[in-house]
């Protein structure tokens, strides 16, 4: 028998299904705003797995991921407990910003302060609610304004339940990345929580695909939790590539940034993968790309700085075989229904 969950104010008891709306700070207008928050308690026994989305509030993508698994018709047999949180930072989804209102970055700031900042905290709160009542985590991210990333899990690989977990999400790009100073990776792993994060996708759009490989793989971690029934697969299961590294490549000088690569693709060493160009002169400069390997990130706005992140490169041992999976991944039709129980 699973056992109840107090978040709040409320406790959730072996089978119940509720919404909590955890108070933050009030809107300068004085009207009250809160941190929504949905918790789904199975009858039996098992992890406790928190999923949060829009730490950054202009990333939507986890935002939609979320919503669609919380309809996911295996939660009726849910073991263990979901803890969903699809808007982290409240504040910054209202002004479609990736920061709050004092300008701090949320994901920077964990594991809080109760007397510190706004961000710092609603960082607290959110450890003290959400990671103290988990035994697990994933986080939800996509790139930044006018910057596309491809489906990529980012995570601690050196531990091996982490590694795990990554395995078993399913994207065919896993990163073994390094946990930065303040962020809520860094503040789970020294809580004792397992987590991954994952990316795809822009910010302020919303993409099928993305979407949807996310929230395949929210589930395919929950069913390597058993806290879902396993599910007999249609097709072959995406094998996973770690990357060995990886690379931004930056504008070396100002212009108009012309590219046709696309996310996914592969990239040979001193390949042209762009041309920076004057307006009003005859002369550009040529992107080349620095080592073989897959394009993980990219800008989408034509008009660039001198040093700004044009292409991000992620380098593998075996580029061709995470080329032909992405190619695999990147065919998946478009929802046909928002009920679709397909994966």
């Amino acid at each position: 028998m699973n056992s109840s969950i107090q978040i709040g104010n409320m406790a959730v008891a072996p089978g119940e299904r509720r919404i909590i709306n955890l108070p933050v700070a009030r809107l300068y207008t004085h009207a009250d705003l809160s941190m929504p928050v949905e918790v789904v308690n199975g009858r039996r026994d098992g992890p406790r797995l928190f999923v949060s989305a829009a730490i950054h509030g202009d990333e939507l993508n986890g935002v939609e991921i979320i919503r669609r698994l919380l309809r996911h018709a295996s939660l009726k047999r849910l073991h263990g407990s979901l803890i969903a949180v699809p808007v982290v930072n409240v504040h910054g989804l209202l002004h479609r910003s990736r920061y709050l209102p004092d300008r701090r970055d949320l994901n920077r700031v964990f594991p809080g302060n109760e007397r510190g900042s706004l961000a710092a905290r609603i960082a607290h709160l959110f450890m003290r609610e959400i990671v103290a009542n988990a035994t697990h985590g994933i986080d939800l991210h996509t790139g930044a304004v006018h910057r596309d990333n491809l489906p990529q899990v980012r995570a601690n690989l050196n531990d091996q339940e982490t590694r795990s977990l990554a395995e078993a999400f399913g994207t065919p790009v896993l990163i073994n990345a390094d946990l930065r100073d303040g962020s809520l990776r860094e503040a789970a792993a020294e809580a004792g929580i397992p987590m991954l994060l994952y990316e795809a996708g822009e910010a302020l759009r919303f993409d099928e695909v993305a979407i949807r490989v996310g929230l395949r793989g929210v589930l395919n971690v929950m069913r390597s939790l058993d806290m879902l029934p396993k599910v007999k697969r249609k097709e072959p299961r995406v094998m996973p590539v770690i990357s060995q590294g990886t690379t931004w490549i930056r504008a070396a000088e100002s212009g108009i940034l012309w590219s046709r690569l696309r996310l996914g693709a592969r990239v040979s060493k001193g390949d042209v993968i762009g041309r920076i160009a004057a307006p009003l002169m005859n002369t550009e400069h040529v992107v080349e790309a620095p080592a073989d390997g897959i394009l993980i990130g990219r800008t989408h706005l034509p008009l660039v700085y001198e040093g700004e992140a044009l292409f991000h490169i992620a380098r593998f041992h075996r580029v061709a075989v995470v080329a032909e999976q992405l190619e695999a991944q990147q065919q998946l039709e478009p929802e046909p229904h928002f009920d679709d129980e397909a994966y």
